[in-house]
């Protein structure tokens, strides 16, 4: 009989939900010797099956199903199979936009754990749980079968690992790792990524359209990019002709590229500015200063990691979007973004309501936006949407 986890009685109806989550609560008792990561099959209290999971002794959540099928085995046929098809909706929904996108959205794609991102000819993974990891090698080859052309180099130092008890590693698994920061095309611009020591697998392919959609906006304005990162919402705006880009980071290194980033594109004579500061401090004193803005854009680090922070998390949404909110000139636009999959969009846009409230500014919502359409949600995972935010025009 293969390892198997019975669920409580009443505890099954998410996975008949074809929820892909077992969390400890749920289990009445493990069957057999599973291991960290190997795959269980996850049955009732009945013995009916209910999905074929990977095994996390370590997490809250304690088993992840890879299917709801029976017929189906977790081998290299079926992770050939879930890549292809998920190549297949990337060829649509991707199209000729860019050379640059998500393969592999863990969960809405049918592979828990496991996040590919594509830079031209090379595969960024993250395993982040348990059953990625125990699957690593047999991944790894069905990548280089059906990508040949390409290096594939793992980016698991994420700290999320640390709650499947994994350790952080990283490093090239097929082929040799980049030397030099791989130039991506995006709308037509060029940007280039550090896959090795950027943030997340080096870029925020996320973004992809709220960037496209500041171009709207921008031409002829001032434009201030905050937690500018490597400039990309700043290299759009000047790309549609704005007056002037601030853009504003905490990392010399990261702005350092925006400037590379715009010679790129030809665009190292437009009137862009790099200021290395933190961006709470440098709302402040634009604020203390009198100075404003046409366009300003949001879009921080995750501050929210668990359930415990987030008041905490709401508290610094609130700051920064109240700060942004008072240097906004009349008839601005305001592009605010939170990435804190815990944080929902109706909290979100009451947290930035709060805030214009306490700023004394009235901001009218032009368009809400979310992650591209390559970081796809499935329908019965929820917890797959993660990004929102609110492009609003102050029209006070």
């Amino acid at each position: 009989m293969a390892d198997r986890i019975v669920i409580k009685s009443g505890r099954e109806k998410s996975l008949r939900r074809r929820h892909p989550w077992v969390f400890s609560g749920a289990v009445a008792k493990v069957q057999g010797k599973p291991t960290l990561g190997s795959t269980v099959d996850v049955v009732s209290d009945k013995g009916e099956f209910l999905g074929r999971a990977a095994y996390s002794p370590h997490s809250q959540i304690r088993a992840r199903v890879w299917t709801f099928d029976p017929a189906v085995d977790i081998d290299s046929d079926f992770f050939k199979q879930r890549i292809v098809a998920a190549q297949t909706a990337r060829n649509v929904l991707v199209g000729q936009q860019t050379n640059a996108y998500r393969l592999i959205a863990g969960e809405s794609d049918g592979l828990p754990g496991v996040t590919i991102d594509r830079y031209v000819d090379t595969l960024v993974c993250q395993l982040l749980t348990a059953g990625a990891m125990y699957h690593q090698e047999t991944l790894f080859a069905v990548l280089a079968e059906l990508y040949p052309e390409c290096t594939v180099y793992e980016r698991s130092d994420v700290d999320v690992r640390k709650k499947e008890g994994l350790p952080l590693t990283t490093g090239a698994r097929v082929g040799e790792a980049p030397t030099q920061p791989i130039t991506i095309t995006e709308h037509g611009l060029k940007l280039n990524v550090d896959v090795i020591s950027g943030h997340k697998t080096g870029y925020y392919l996320d973004q992809r359209d709220a960037r496209k959609a500041i171009q709207t906006y921008a031409t002829g304005k001032r434009v201030l990019n905050c937690f500018a990162y490597t400039g990309g919402f700043g290299l759009y705006a000047a790309a549609a002709g704005a007056k002037e880009v601030v853009n504003v980071d905490v990392s010399q290194s990261a702005l350092d590229t925006s400037v590379t980033n715009l010679a790129l594109n030809g665009l190292e004579q437009a009137n862009v500015k790099h200021v290395k500061a933190d961006v709470f401090e440098q709302l402040r004193t634009y604020a203390e200063q009198g100075e404003t803005f046409d366009v300003i854009v949001l879009d921080p680090p995750k501050f929210v990691d668990s359930k415990a922070s987030l008041n905490r998390a709401c508290r610094g949404y609130k700051d920064i979007n109240r700060l942004a909110a008072k240097i906004l000139a009349p008839g601005g636009v305001l592009l605010t973004f939170s990435c804190s999959g815990l944080l929902s969009a109706e909290l979100f846009q009451k947290v930035v309501a709060d805030a214009c409230l306490d700023a004394n500014r009235d901001l009218q919502i032009v368009a809400w936006t979310q992650q591209s359409a390559d970081h796809p949600v499935h329908i019965h995972y929820p917890e797959g949407w993660y990004l929102k935010g609110l492009i609003l025009r102050a029209i006070d």
